[in-house]
């Protein structure tokens, strides 16, 4: 008896049509340069490496760009294949934690036009979709499995190259609340 009769689970004739490429190759090199999670800190990882790493990923984006292509995907790429060129010292992108972080849409709040940038996917096309929120605008929403290999190479918004790790600045008092926080001190000093 196979796995899916024992369970009762019906095989589903109709295939779901990805443009998701396998990026395992991508997160093996990524491992191979990535510093941050080693215990020398002099260790520098080899320029072939980070050559790689670029060139893994630019190929993965190719691979999801359909014919004519265009906008967002070909400027990723294009900025990928100079990286690899010119391989940087390190690896300059977010954590794991910032991207555990990311501000999560639900499902119900997608419309049908929404797609993701990079794939080009609409989200509510997969059954379970996990779309995050990048911090720098309330309209730049991605698929996870499309953004963090770019997040965890560079640390910008791929739409406006934002840097997504300056700390922005908290607004000033204004005089009302000045004069509330004064009346709160005196009250408890």
């Amino acid at each position: 008896m196979s796995y899916e009769v024992e369970h009762n689970i019906k095989n589903d004739p109709t295939p779901q049509h990805t443009r998701r490429p396998d990026l395992s190759t991508f997160f093996s090199n990524l491992e191979l340069v990535n510093t941050s999670t080693t215990q020398n800190s002099n260790a520098t990882p080899m320029p072939a490496d980070m050559r790689a790493v670029f060139i893994t990923l630019s190929d993965a984006f190719r691979s999801m760009r359909q014919e004519g292509g265009g906008g967002l995907l070909d400027s990723l790429i294009e900025s990928l294949e100079a990286d690899a060129d010119s391989p940087p010292r390190e690896v300059r992108g977010v954590s794991d934690a910032f991207l555990d972080e990311l501000d999560r849409v639900p499902k119900k709040s997608l419309k049908q036009a929404d797609s993701c940038p990079i794939c080009g996917n609409p989200f509510l096309d997969d059954k379970f979709p996990l779309v995050v929120r990048l911090p720098c605008h309330k309209n730049h929403l991605f698929d996870l499995e499309c953004i963090a290999p770019w997040l965890k190479l560079h640390a910008t918004c791929p739409m406006d190259r934002k840097n997504l790790l300056e700390k922005k600045e908290p607004p000033l008092p204004t005089k009302e609340e000045e004069e509330e926080d004064g009346e709160y001190d005196e009250m408890f000093a």
